[in-house]
């Protein structure tokens, strides 16, 4: 679905990582949330790409990058790392310094990146999430019910697991069918990609274990940072659906100015999924954001 935008695969520590880039402009890093891939933003790239040079990439364990061996502490897929990866393929598409868009768990990525590399960020968006920590500090019953994947996917391993690959595409329909519009918001052609990805072997594991180090260790980075009163220090704009479950449950814009300087956002007239439900709305603010302050290449 993104042909115009040239394919690569960068090795970053041995993994595989896919990706594609195009445009013309400054640099601008799109991140994908679950349990999708980088065609979460065929409905957006090619209006931004008139403006930024784009460069999108599927997260470890997601479409077609490489899915890492689950490890006790589930470090192979913390935000932390998910992070150094975002920067290893930035460097390799020659930018050291760079603007970010981001969805749901890329979104968390994006966090991580902002804050463990300051240097590399110049300003990010964050779609339809609450910070990690708040959202499993004051979780509610309303919450629980309507993010249950948050709760089945921690699951010790190997009945999650087991359970999604005994029907990925089952597991994805349930997961993105539940939202405010259904998945009637969505392109074929985008669903049969995000099946395609999601029966790809390794990927019911990485997925658990995504969520596994959400629930873990990128908790303890996240306590660690309100400790040593590290917050993003980049300009950061949050949008969030007024129809989704974060707008239900949390205070989003307080929340966010918990952990960062400079934070501004609204709601769109929408869902979880912003860029494929209301993608005017989302291209309405992020060209203006992102053109802000231009950040810096290296050629």
């Amino acid at each position: 679905m993104l042909d115009a935008f040239a394919p690569r695969t960068v090795v970053h520590d041995g993994l595989a990582l896919h990706t594609r880039s195009g445009g013309d402009g400054p640099p601008l890093l799109l991140l994908h949330g679950h349990p999708q891939s980088m065609a979460m933003w065929h409905r957006v790239a090619p209006r931004l790409a008139e403006h930024f040079h784009l460069v999108m990439m599927d997260l470890r364990g997601y479409g077609d990058s490489g899915r890492p061996a689950a490890d006790a502490e589930h470090q192979a897929h913390s935000k932390r790392v998910m992070a150094q990866d975002a920067v290893a393929v930035m460097q390799a598409h020659g930018f050291d310094q760079f603007a970010v868009l981001a969805h749901d768990r890329g979104a968390r990525v994006a966090h991580r990146l902002a804050v463990d590399h300051p240097q590399a960020v110049s300003r990010l968006m964050l779609l339809d999430i609450a910070p990690t920590l708040a959202m499993y500090g004051q979780t509610t019953e309303a919450f629980a019910r309507a993010y249950w994947h948050w709760f089945f996917l921690i699951q010790p391993p190997p009945l999650p697991e087991a359970l999604i690959a005994s029907d990925p595409v089952r597991y994805l329909k349930s997961v993105m069918g539940s939202r405010h519009a259904g998945l009637s918001a969505f392109d074929p052609a985008a669903l049969a990609e995000y099946a395609r990805c999601i029966t790809l072997q390794g990927s019911a594991e990485s997925m658990c274990e995504d969520y596994r180090a959400s629930a873990g260790i990128d908790l303890e980075h996240d306590r660690s940072d309100v400790a040593a009163g590290q917050k993003v220090t980049q300009p950061l704009r949050v949008l969030w659906g007024e129809h989704g479950t974060v707008a239900r449950c949390f205070d989003v814009l307080a929340l966010w100015r918990e952990r960062a300087l400079y934070v501004s956002g609204q709601a769109l007239p929408s869902g979880h999924y912003l860029a494929e439900e209301v993608p005017d709305a989302l291209l309405a603010q992020a060209i203006p954001f992102f053109k802000l302050t231009p950040p810096r290449s290296t050629p």
